[in-house]
């Protein structure tokens, strides 16, 4: 099992990824808006790549050109620096793929 952050370690994460994302219970979260719903599903394609090659599944949701994303470590009961490693990665797919042609 992975081990979970503590707020202190959470708080020094959270510098560290865009300043959208926000702390909630024990997850952080954000959403994403695009375009249109073709920009939005193909963001969520990218995602998902990561998603498999870490092994980190988030919780999701898309309503045509919004997508909100949560992260936490379920098995771990928490954030751990899972989250925030993922959390990087979707903003670095966001902002090199998709924020420029919003």
């Amino acid at each position: 099992m992975i081990k979970c952050l503590n707020k202190v370690e959470i708080s020094e994460r959270m510098k560290n990824i865009d300043a959208a994302w926000f702390f909630h219970g024990n997850s952080i979260e954000r959403e994403f808006i695009f375009k249109n719903f073709k920009q939005a599903f193909e963001f969520m394609t990218a995602v998902s790549i990561v998603a498999e090659a870490l092994n980190h599944h988030p919780n999701w949701s898309n309503v045509y050109n919004k997508v909100f994303i949560s992260l936490t470590t379920h098995d771990s009961g928490g954030l751990t620096e899972l989250d925030f490693n993922f959390a990087k990665e979707v903003d670095d797919i966001y902002k090199s793929k998709f924020l420029s042609s919003i």
